[in-house]
């Protein structure tokens, strides 16, 4: 019984001490009301002392200060303490029974986000390996491409100077056939026209005139004639 009235006599001098400061709200509200007069707050806060007076020497408090061998200023002191210390061990245990849950969440919410930057740097690192890769293949790709660009050059320049040569040997071919034709012919033509030639010089030294031919003929006369004689 003395332990309930203890916690009673706390709880009506919470009462009492939150009943003097007006709640926020309160003063909220009261601020749209006219202010009180110097006289009217002096009499609200003498009405206070009064209440608070009262409770302080009220008989609850008197009787368990009695019984606990306290003065009632004593009694009512303690009664006051014994209310924070109950509010207090009210609050320490509402912490002490969410703040593990608090913490448990943001544990799970600091370990979800870790893991996340995990598992996005290791897609970071993923992405970027395969971009180094890519890159590593592409610089061999193109090695690989100016070494065959290297090599079709070259290909290329052999099949130029072959087709070159092929070219100029079948010029130089058909310039000897062509010289050679040209040779043949005019070999042909040299020899027509120095045939022409005697055959023309002898026609001409076969000529005789009408005056040659009369002494030719007498003189062959004249011949058979002395011949003819001698016998």
């Amino acid at each position: 019984a003395m332990f309930a009235g203890v916690l009673a006599v706390p709880t009506q001098l919470t009462f009492a001490q939150e009943a003097a400061p007006a709640p926020a709200p309160a003063a909220a509200a009261q601020q749209d009301k006219p202010e009180l007069t110097a006289p009217e707050e002096q009499k609200s806060e003498k009405k206070d002392e009064e209440s608070n007076e009262a409770f302080l020497k009220s008989p609850m408090v008197v009787k368990i200060g009695h019984a606990l061998g306290m003065q009632p200023d004593t009694a009512a002191t303690a009664f006051q303490v014994l209310n924070f210390a109950i509010l207090a061990i009210a609050v320490l245990y509402g912490l002490m029974k969410s703040l593990p849950k608090a913490f448990r969440n943001r544990s799970a919410t600091i370990g979800k986000q870790i893991n996340e930057a995990r598992s996005a740097t290791e897609a970071a690192n993923a992405r970027m390996s395969a971009v180094e890769a890519r890159l590593a293949k592409l610089d061999g790709e193109i090695s690989a491409l100016k070494s065959q660009a290297a090599a079709d050059a070259a290909a290329e320049e052999a099949r130029m100077k072959a087709q070159l040569e092929d070219e100029k040997n079948k010029i130089v071919t058909a310039a000897e056939q062509e010289i050679a034709a040209a040779s043949a012919h005019a070999q042909r033509a040299i020899k027509e026209y120095a045939a022409e030639l005697a055959i023309s010089q002898a026609a001409q030294k076969l000529q005789v005139s009408a005056e040659t031919d009369r002494l030719l003929i007498r003189d062959f006369a004249e011949r058979l004639g002395g011949k003819g004689g001698q016998n």
